[in-house]
């Protein structure tokens, strides 16, 4: 924070802060469970992928992705998703490298909107789909406050960083 923060400011960045702390905790878990032992990557995740294309959740153009490559490959894909939470997990507690995490945790979580969005039936109203994609929406919003906010500046390392460059 520069000379120039008001109270109300630093508290909002600490405030960030710890909501950034706090989710790279549940990335953590999220990856860590994925990556440990071998369930995920071979059964579990192309289970998971086939109930949303069994059930015909996802929307038309990625039910085709999801189908096509995702199945195609899907001890690779595992490993992506896996990985990629713990990583996106270690940068936010950390504080390293925030704005790409941040990215990369809106793509994810798109990624799940686009592949559960139909889970209300396709001619609900459109009120249950937003309402049934409660556990991503927000998630996405906050990755953008993340992103937005410069949030590995506090109480992390792109802060130190930053201001060794000064």
């Amino acid at each position: 924070m520069n000379s120039t923060s008001t109270p109300s400011s630093t508290l909002a960045a600490k405030t960030i802060a710890v909501a950034r702390i706090i989710t790279g905790g549940f990335f953590l878990f999220f990856g860590e469970y994925k990556i440990i032992g071998p369930a995920w990557a071979y059964g579990g995740f192309q289970g998971w992928i086939r109930g949303f294309l069994e059930r015909d959740e996802a929307v038309g153009f990625y039910h085709s992705f999801l189908a096509g490559f995702v199945m195609g490959h899907p001890v690779l894909c595992a490993r992506i998703v896996g990985w990629g939470e713990l990583a996106i997990g270690l940068s936010l507690v950390l504080g390293l490298w925030v704005r790409p995490a941040a990215i990369a945790g809106i793509v994810e979580m798109a990624s799940l909107v686009l592949s559960t969005w139909y889970g209300p039936g396709h001619h609900a109203p459109a009120w249950q789909y937003f309402g049934a994609e409660l556990d991503h929406l927000p998630l996405i919003l906050l990755f953008a406050i993340f992103f937005a906010a410069r949030a590995g500046e506090v109480w992390g390392i792109d802060g130190m960083i930053r201001e060794r460059r000064k």
